[in-house]
């Protein structure tokens, strides 16, 4: 999920209330808010599921695609937590 926040917070408080409901719904296994000092006011929701990802509606302004994993390197989310990751 992609939202441009103008500097409110209010985009950046609707993607993290949407966080609180993707963890609610089954197959949910992960999800972080993403942000980069290069893309000023950019937000991004990256989630991982189990089975296919639900069709929720979207905050307001926030536009979604959905991805299928072809390859991975390296730990899964939350594996590194604990080993010096932050």
């Amino acid at each position: 999920m992609e939202a441009r926040d103008n500097g409110d917070g209010l985009t950046s408080a609707a993607l993290s209330a949407h966080l609180n409901l993707l963890q609610t719904q089954p197959g949910f296994v992960g999800a972080e808010l993403l942000v980069s000092p290069a893309q000023p006011g950019l937000l991004l929701i990256a989630s991982r599921w189990a089975c296919p990802a639900p069709q929720l509606a979207l905050p307001a302004g926030a536009k979604s695609w959905v991805f299928e994993v072809q390859e991975s390197r390296g730990a899964v989310s939350g594996e590194w937590e604990g080993r010096g990751g932050r």
